[in-house]
């Protein structure tokens, strides 16, 4: 065995990591490419092993094992090696895509944010942990999907980043039972002077419709199959968000609202009709 066997063996455990965790986002990203596939499992391998630590490592000593996580990760990204197959892929594609450490810095810092602050009272310091735990993740996989072509990487920061703070707010709201109950975190400002109730819920529905919007201009103008991968997260997400909106705040806060397999697969044929027709 060599390193590159190792190396790639690094990628495949990012992949089972994903698949395991989000059929729906591993269902999008295996419309990309091969190599860009693979850089993609390697950041949700990352992203999903600091987010484990923050909300399911409970008995255990979690700055500890975040800090030693980021000490690692460094290590990995200047030396390109580490013992850690998640590090090992994610510091290899950050590398191979030169994607900056702020981005990383920042993903790192909301992560801390949820070791220390439980409620968001202000909309400012709720955007700045989305921009973190979020949008700094949408540009990450622009840079992948943008990797030969640094000028569109520019034009379409804006809408790789609201299409990260759309999914965000959309994971709040669905997993809004357990962040408040198990976590003990409320992020919405609003649920600080209200509780989550048809005025609140409106006034959060609307900002995700915003981002939304100046989401999906952006989608139509990414290159190649990573238009199809992202198109059917967009169509995904838009459907959940569609089915929390005419749930009542009452069945929020008492169940997960889902999408069945079935719907999952139509979503999938549908995105993939307008994609053969470029209609989107």
């Amino acid at each position: 065995m060599n390193k590159e066997f190792y190396l790639q063996t690094c990628y495949k455990i990012s992949e089972l990591i994903t698949k395991r965790y989000s059929t729906s986002f591993s269902l999008a990203v295996s419309f990309l490419e091969k190599e860009q596939r693979s850089a993609i499992y390697a950041i949700y391998g990352f992203v999903r092993l600091a987010d484990e630590i923050v909300d399911s490592f409970h008995p255990h000593d979690k700055i500890f094992l975040l800090n030693k996580l980021t000490e690692d990760l460094y290590y990995s990204l200047g030396h390109n090696i580490s013992t850690n197959t998640v590090l090992m892929a994610f510091a290899d594609t950050v590398n191979k895509y030169k994607i900056p450490h702020s981005h990383i810095n920042a993903f790192l810092e909301s992560m801390k944010r949820d070791l220390n602050i439980t409620q968001y009272h202000k909309q400012e310091d709720l955007s700045q942990y989305i921009y973190g735990s979020a949008d700094v993740v949408g540009l990450m996989c622009l840079r992948v999907f943008c990797h030969n072509e640094p000028s569109l990487y520019q034009k379409l920061e804006l809408p790789a980043q609201k299409l990260g703070s759309a999914f965000q707010k959309v994971n709040f709201l669905r997993d809004i039972k357990s962040d408040t109950q198990n976590l003990g975190r409320y992020y919405f400002p609003e649920m600080s002077t209200m509780s989550l109730n048809q005025q609140s819920k409106k006034i959060i529905e609307h900002s995700i419709e915003q981002d939304f919007k100046v989401a999906f201009p952006g989608i139509r103008q990414l290159p190649g199959r990573s238009k199809l991968a992202v198109a059917i997260a967009y169509y995904y997400y838009n459907s959940l968000f569609i089915k929390i909106i005419h749930s009542s705040p009452e069945k929020i806060l008492s169940q997960r609202i889902r999408i069945s397999n079935i719907k999952k697969y139509l979503i999938m044929v549908k995105v993939c009709i307008l994609y053969f027709f470029k209609r989107i």
